[in-house]
């Protein structure tokens, strides 16, 4: 996992870092030559004195980027400038973003000049606005601690999702094997169905659970090895008005903080929220996929089964992200942190914000008694279904099992 996080790191910077060689036809008086820069990236190649089919055509035979089309004064003395950029491929977001704002600020400048404005006077107008926020016990949040909290949130969320549907699959496969096997009809000659299933749901869990403690404490052992060689142990674990005396004097960089603002979290909190909140989850999906498991005799038919299991996960990421990120603490993100279904990953997102114990409590009751519940009717299919072979069941059809 590590490995895996180092290298999209590595394949994204490689990406964004990829040299790039623009060609370009300006057409007005507000540019020149200088304001073409090149960098380590991006470099440029004047075209101007071609005709824009001679240069399209320059460009589309070679291995270029792409043409920039800077129009005539008339159309930037306009509100909305619009540039033509002409390529084979369609160029990155980040990309063009980058063109647009490089040529913005020269406009910008230009507009002013043109205005009689004093540039000088106006750029020692502008003045950053940094907001802490500050609760009535003391505590004092960033920006960047925000966004820490916001990060952590999610990574936690999308990981109890993601290891859901990872481990409720095995249990399910395991299920359909014995079955299709017929080791099932030995072992429940002497195991009862309910304890079986109970087991296996369990033993899978506490498999879950283990990895992620050898997560916890790899992680925490690279910490102790990592920061030191990246000089960071002088600046590491101070109070609150150490680093704000640190951030004045200019003395910590953006990793040392990130990291003081991470171990001003409630850590211990998260982790044991992240663990409980990830074994009821487990725990009721997986309940549901053994029954799907014993109700199927191959994969292929628990295709028709997966989607009431699947929504109510995607529906707590969407949660997560189009309302707890927005709204923390409003009626909808408490609401979904309540509902068991998506409470694993509502309420993990909300943990790091700040909720309060008795939320917390509340949510982890509910999920734990409906997976008791789920359990005893997943039973019910799972002792019938079982010993069935040769037979597609239906949603009616599992309704009468439950029923038996």
């Amino acid at each position: 996992m590590i490995g895996l996080i180092a290298l999209v790191a590595f394949l994204t910077k490689t990406s964004i870092e990829k040299p790039r060689t623009v060609a370009y036809i300006n057409q007005s008086r507000y540019f020149t030559v200088a304001d073409f820069k090149n960098t380590k990236t991006l470099s440029y190649v004047d075209m101007s004195h071609q005709t824009l089919e001679a240069a399209k055509t320059a460009v589309q035979n070679s291995e270029l980027t792409g043409l920039l089309v800077i129009p005539n004064d008339t159309i930037i003395d306009s509100l909305a400038v619009k540039m033509q950029f002409y390529s084979t491929e369609s160029p990155g977001v980040a990309f063009v973003e980058g063109l647009q704002s490089q040529f913005n600020e020269k406009l910008k400048i230009t507009k002013m000049l043109n205005l009689g404005l004093d540039t000088t006077k106006v750029a020692s107008a502008e003045i950053r606005t940094d907001i802490h926020l500050n609760n009535f016990s003391g505590e004092t949040t960033s920006k960047l601690k925000n966004e820490i909290k916001l990060a952590i949130g999610a990574t936690s969320g999308y990981l109890i999702m993601m290891f859901i549907i990872i481990y409720g699959a095995m249990v399910m496969r395991s299920v359909i094997e014995e079955k299709t096997s017929r080791i099932i009809e030995v072992i429940i000659s002497s195991v009862k169905p309910f304890y079986l299933m109970l087991g296996k749901v369990i033993g899978t869990a506490g498999a879950g659970i283990f990895q992620f403690l050898i997560w916890i404490v790899v992680l925490t052992v690279l910490s102790f090895v990592v920061m030191p060689l990246l000089g960071m142990n002088n600046n590491i674990n101070m109070t609150p008005e150490q680093l704000e005396a640190a951030q004045k004097l200019g003395n910590i960089n953006e990793m040392e903080l990130a990291v003081n603002e991470i171990l001003q979290l409630p850590l211990v909190t998260i982790i044991l929220s992240f663990i409980l909140f990830f074994t009821g989850g487990y725990l009721l999906y997986s309940s549901l996929y053994a029954a799907i498991g014993a109700a199927v005799d191959n994969e292929t038919d628990t295709q028709q089964f997966m989607m009431p299991i699947i929504m109510p996960l995607m529906l707590g990421m969407y949660i997560g992200f189009g309302v707890v990120i927005n709204d923390p603490h409003g009626t909808l993100a408490t609401i979904f942190s309540m509902v068991p279904f998506t409470s694993p990953i509502v309420m993990m997102m909300r943990i790091p914000m700040g909720v309060p114990t008795w939320q917390i409590i509340i949510s982890l009751v509910l999920l734990f008694g409906t997976f008791l519940g789920m359990i005893w009717l997943s039973a019910k299919i799972y002792r019938v279904g079982i010993l069935m072979y040769g037979k597609k069941p239906t949603y009616k059809e599992l309704w009468k099992w439950m029923r038996y």
